[in-house]
């Protein structure tokens, strides 16, 4: 039972974490399309854009188990 609280409790941040990673994928992919980062910014973009996606993922795993 406590750890079932205890998801709970995670849950919100999870969902939270989880859209704010998929619209900041969206952001850096609609930017990138239009060429609105200088060449020397690509590979903070790129690493932003790569821990989004890991967030996403964990996010989709907590889900996953909940089930």
């Amino acid at each position: 039972m406590a750890e079932a609280a205890k998801k709970e409790d995670h849950s919100k941040i999870y969902e939270m974490s989880n859209r704010v990673a998929r619209s900041t994928i969206a952001v850096i992919d609609t930017v990138v399309q239009r060429g609105g980062f200088k060449g020397e910014e690509l590979s903070t973009i790129g690493q932003l854009r790569d821990q989004a996606v890991q967030v996403v993922q964990m996010a989709e795993e907590f889900q996953s188990q909940g089930e």
